[in-house]
């Protein structure tokens, strides 16, 4: 038998977004679950490209940070509750708030080789429906009160229960590693670049304006879907100014001096989902389906962010981009001025600006502001974290195809675990 001949990689163009309006948490979106928010956003784009035939989507990639139990098998479940063929094969991805952009390049890697034709991708995340996991000590009780032989050793283990034993353990927004929040390890990322408050609350304001403008000219009429009542995303403010955000009271970074990080210049808990088509050139000719950009490269990196060079802030937990922007543009032969549009997850307005000086600071060309989020972006919209990847890339796309001329835009997520990934669109 003759080896199979390897294929070349193909283009992978994207051909459209949608999701739900993003929701702050125990809000409008409080008894949504994930499975029935992505639902949503992926019949959204079921109809929207006429994906119902049985076939049209060789596969649905999505993934939650959040999940319960019950779902295991997110992914598939929701294909399942959707308008898609049931049968188009489905899994879950998980990598934090990566998970939506790494969904992408999951689906996308297989459209390069040849192994399908087109693909789904996308995350959800509900901080209002957390799963509330049960005490570790009544946990480990009921265990041994399973194994026990008799019903004599099931009730003495049983009899062990004392009521400190009954409070549930809620997720924690810290990392195992330190026991530090996200915000808190941010603010130590803040205080070693000298990110000044007043340089978080302009960008804050700016997302917030650009956001509204965006929406203001219809931008969002074919990537967004209502949702509950909800027609825009809900943590924005369009009359948000620096002097505002300026009043408010710090809340991250307080054991230290001159504390930066408020809630107006860090994203809110929030629920929502997005989902993104992705196609082979072949696929999206047969349809008649006009690509708005094409995925051509993607990168990951990670930072030692407990023994790294932390108080330096070159390895802090959401600095893996500082890293990994660097590598791809090398591998791809392109400068950040190569760049027509770039999109920085702003988990943190901090953040942003600490991986802008960090890119500096390893030779890469300034961004110019201009170019940056210019929809607006996580601080504006909100951060559900599965769903963010895949919001912007979405975004990204539809931005390139307005401008109706060829050009790139760079994507950049960070992630907890001190994580990160991003990737490249082109549209020629």
């Amino acid at each position: 038998m003759s080896p199979l001949k390897p294929r070349a990689a193909r283009r992978v163009a994207i051909i459209g977004g949608a999701r739900i309006p993003f929701a702050r948490s125990d809000g409008p979106y409080a008894t949504a679950s994930n499975q029935e928010m992505l639902t949503a956003a992926l019949d959204g784009l079921v109809e929207r490209y006429a994906l119902q035939e049985p076939g049209a989507v060789g596969e649905f990639v999505a993934g939650a940070v959040l999940k319960h139990a019950r779902d295991f098998n997110l992914a598939r479940e929701t294909v399942l509750g959707s308008k898609l063929d049931a049968r188009t094969p489905a899994y879950d991805v998980q990598q934090a708030c990566g998970t939506g952009l790494q969904a992408v390049i999951a689906a996308a890697n297989k459209i390069a080789l040849g192994q399908t034709e087109s693909a789904i991708a996308g995350g959800a995340d509900t901080a209002s429906d957390a799963p509330l996991g049960v005490n570790d000590r009544l946990r480990r009780i009921l265990l041994e009160a399973r194994r026990a032989k008799s019903a004599g050793g099931r009730l003495k283990a049983l009899a062990r229960i004392r009521p400190s034993h009954l409070i549930p353990d809620i997720p924690r927004n810290a990392e195992p590693r330190t026991g530090l929040s996200m915000g808190e390890h941010a603010a130590v990322t803040a205080r070693a670049w000298g990110i000044t408050r007043e340089a978080q609350d302009e960008l804050a304001a700016a997302s917030h304006q650009k956001l509204a403008a965006a929406y203001e000219r219809g931008f969002f009429q074919d990537l967004v879907i209502p949702f509950r009542d909800l027609a825009r995303d809900q943590n924005l403010r369009p009359g948000s100014t620096t002097a505002e955000l300026a009043s408010l009271k710090p809340v991250f970074g307080l054991d230290g001096p001159n504390p930066t990080m408020t809630a107006g210049n860090s994203t809110p808990l929030t629920d929502g989902a997005a989902t993104v088509l992705l196609a082979s050139e072949e696929w999206a000719e047969a349809r008649g389906l006009a690509p708005l950009a094409y995925l051509t490269a993607y990168e990951t990196a990670a930072v030692d962010f407990v023994a790294g060079d932390v108080a330096d802030g070159e390895d802090g937990l959401l600095m893996a981009p500082a890293y990994a922007v660097p590598r791809m543009l090398e591998r791809a032969g392109l400068g950040v001025e190569d760049f027509d549009l770039v999109e920085i997850h702003e988990a943190f307005a901090s953040q942003v600006l600490a991986t802008l000086a960090a890119w500096e600071k390893r030779g890469i060309a300034p961004v110019d502001r201009a170019r940056l989020n210019v929809a607006g972006s996580s601080l504006a919209t909100g951060h559900p974290f599965a769903a963010t990847g895949a919001r912007i890339v979405a975004t990204l796309a539809a931005l390139l195809a307005e401008r109706d001329a060829p050009g790139r835009g760079l994507i950049s997520v960070c992630a907890a675990g001190g994580q990160g990934v991003t990737a490249v669109l082109e549209r020629t």
